[in-house]
C-alpha cells in the first residue's frame, strides 16, 4: 500500500510541476527600464552620427554577392529544344 501511495504522490507532484511550469511561462517578466537616463549631449549625438556615417561607408564598400548557379554549365541555353529527337523510320 505504501508503494501505491508513494507512486500516486510522485505522479501528482509531476503533474503539479508541469502545470505550474507552463503557467509561470505565461507571466511576463518585468525588466527594469532605464527611463531615468539623461538625454544624450550634443557631443554624444555628433559622435553617434560619425559612427553611423563610418558604418554606412564601410558597408557600402562591400561588393555585391552573385548568386551561384551550380547547374549553370549543365543546363542548355534557353531557346533550344531540350527534348531528345528520335528518328522513326
Amino acid at each position: 500500500m505504501t508503494q501505491t501511495m508513494l507512486r500516486r504522490f510522485v505522479q501528482v507532484g509531476a503533474i503539479l510541476a508541469l502545470l505550474t511550469g507552463t503557467a509561470a511561462a505565461q507571466i511576463p517578466l518585468s525588466f527594469p527600464t532605464h527611463d531615468d537616463k539623461p538625454p544624450p549631449t550634443a557631443e554624444e549625438i555628433e559622435k553617434q552620427k560619425a559612427l553611423d556615417n563610418a558604418y554606412r561607408s564601410a558597408t557600402g564598400k562591400i561588393p555585391e554577392k552573385h548568386v551561384a548557379d551550380p547547374w549553370g554549365d549543365i543546363r542548355t541555353p534557353s531557346g533550344t529544344d531540350t527534348k531528345h529527337k528520335h528518328d522513326h523510320d
